[in-house]
């Protein structure tokens, strides 16, 4: 029976090119290197920025100020209407937020920011996230809800 995963036509795969492997490859002598020259040896490539030994672009342009980039706050960001969704009555923290699957990756381990975006009407209990936008903490006071500080 043909299905998707064995499907195939002749020529859709090709064999992999053996380079330097004798006259008889096709692709022996020089190997697709050319002639001589720096990029036919072996480690023989420029760094990354090089201009042909011209000044690089990031010597020539000047550099002034002062960029906090570096050590820029990552906060995983969550609105009230997904907490509406997935939580009835209940506390919500770090622990309960990954079971539901509203943090995943990086963002399990990063600081928790509440925003206000969406509906929201249950009384939940905030235990140990670390912010809250202004709007977000009066809806959740408005609903009913406690905002905890983690303590230790």
């Amino acid at each position: 029976m043909l299905t998707l995963n064995n499907l195939s036509s002749p020529g859709a795969t090709r064999k992999r090119k053996r380079i330097g492997r004798g006259q008889g490859s096709g692709q022996g002598c020089q190997a697709g290197k050319g002639h001589k020259g720096q990029k036919a040896r072996s480690g023989g490539s420029t760094a990354v920025g090089f201009e042909g030994g011209q000044m690089p672009m990031y010597r020539r342009l000047p550099k002034r100020g002062f960029s906090n980039a570096r050590f820029k706050k990552e906060y995983a960001v969550l609105n009230l209407g997904a907490l509406q969704e997935h939580f009835d009555g209940t506390e919500v923290s770090r622990e309960t937020l990954v079971g539901c699957g509203l943090l995943r990756g990086s963002d399990k381990t990063r600081d928790i920011k509440i925003l206000a975006k969406g509906d929201f009407n249950k009384s939940l209990t905030f235990i140990g996230i670390k912010k809250f936008s202004a709007k977000a903490k009066e809806a959740i006071e408005k609903s009913g809800g406690t905002i905890k500080e983690e303590t230790k």
